[in-house]
């Protein structure tokens, strides 16, 4: 598959040129290619601009609301962002800023968003946090692809969980994970391949371990850690989904597809000031981080990701097919 190098700057311009297109608002488009561009420099490609044509038909067909207009509300230190059918990444992108501004004189917020989509990489929006000196913790549901343990029918999304946590003159700690055992693009592409996938990555309908990845495909992601991994998306169901009545992953609609209504799963952000609970919280976390480094081979989570991340600050590589496609979107 051959790829082209085009800057930053360039690549932004395509991309938000094509989501205005689609009717999003300039506010939005900046919001989305901004998360888009994040995962891409960190490596994560399937979190990056090979999501957008995705979005571009969903916006063009109705499935995404072009001109959705969040709605934040405001109750103590909760609040509550209601993404109304749009693109994901405005709506948390604003709870995330309001969030973090009220979180230093609360110590404690809770941001939802409910009726949303899918957000992207959960670790950046976390990372932001950190960089204004909160600990921050970030779940979002999805469409169903994990069975509940003992089960063989998907019910739960993938379901990420980040955390970041401030450092003192580094790069915040950044942990992001999603609670299947492999992400589904890897089945995807063993699939395409027609290469066998290794036992423990997913089950097929009949809730069996498979190394065929299209009887993966038609079955169930196998969770991380088994029936703990199966517990935690539970937990991830109820504190996104449940706390917000939106959908549940069993209920939700594709990321991929422009069939069925808007998916309407949630996200949640929890911010937490360490200034409100000790003293000293970044020279404290600190000890733990030189002591794990003593040991050789140790790698505090989220470094390799910054090290990427800085390679492809000026510079970005897409599939060429992709690029064009974009570029065609943009008119």
């Amino acid at each position: 598959m051959s790829h082209i190098t085009l800057a930053v700057e360039e690549l932004s311009i395509i991309a938000q040129q094509a989501l205005r297109k689609s009717g999003v608002s300039s506010v939005s488009a900046a919001d989305t290619c901004a998360a888009l561009m994040a995962a891409e420099q960190a490596g994560i490609a399937s979190h990056g601009f090979a999501r957008l044509p995705f979005y571009l038909d969903q916006l063009d067909i109705g499935k995404l609301k072009p001109d959705a207009q969040s709605v934040l509300a405001e109750y103590g230190s909760a609040v509550n962002v209601d993404a109304d059918s749009g693109l994901a990444f405005p709506a948390v992108q604003r709870g995330l800023d309001h969030g973090i501004a009220l979180a230093q004189h609360c110590g404690i917020v809770a941001v939802a968003i409910s009726r949303s989509h899918h957000f992207g990489m959960a670790g950046y929006y976390a990372e932001q946090a950190a960089r204004q000196g909160l600990v921050c913790l970030a779940f979002s549901n999805g469409p169903a692809a994990m069975a509940p343990w003992g089960g063989n029918t998907p019910l739960f999304g993938t379901n990420p969980i980040a955390f970041a946590s401030p450092r003192e003159n580094q790069h915040p700690l950044v942990i992001d994970l999603s609670l299947s055992e492999v992400a589904r693009g890897k089945i995807m592409l063993a699939s395409q391949k027609q290469e066998a996938i290794p036992l423990g990555w997913a089950l097929d309908r009949g809730g069996h371990p498979t190394q065929d990845a299209d009887a993966a495909l038609a079955g169930s992601m196998a969770p991380a850690g088994g029936t703990k991994g199966a517990a935690l998306a539970l937990m991830v169901e109820l504190l996104t989904a449940g706390l917000t009545g939106s959908n549940y992953g069993f209920q939700a609609s594709s990321f991929f597809n422009t069939e069925g209504g808007p998916p309407h799963i949630a996200q949640l952000l929890l911010l937490l000031n360490p200034a409100f609970f000790s003293a000293g919280y970044l020279q404290h976390s600190e000890q733990l981080f030189a002591a794990m480094q003593q040991q050789p081979g140790v790698r505090l989570p989220g470094e390799r990701r910054q090290a990427v991340a800085q390679q492809n600050s000026t510079q970005i590589s897409l599939p060429a097919a992709l690029l064009e496609q974009l570029r065609i979107r943009a008119g």
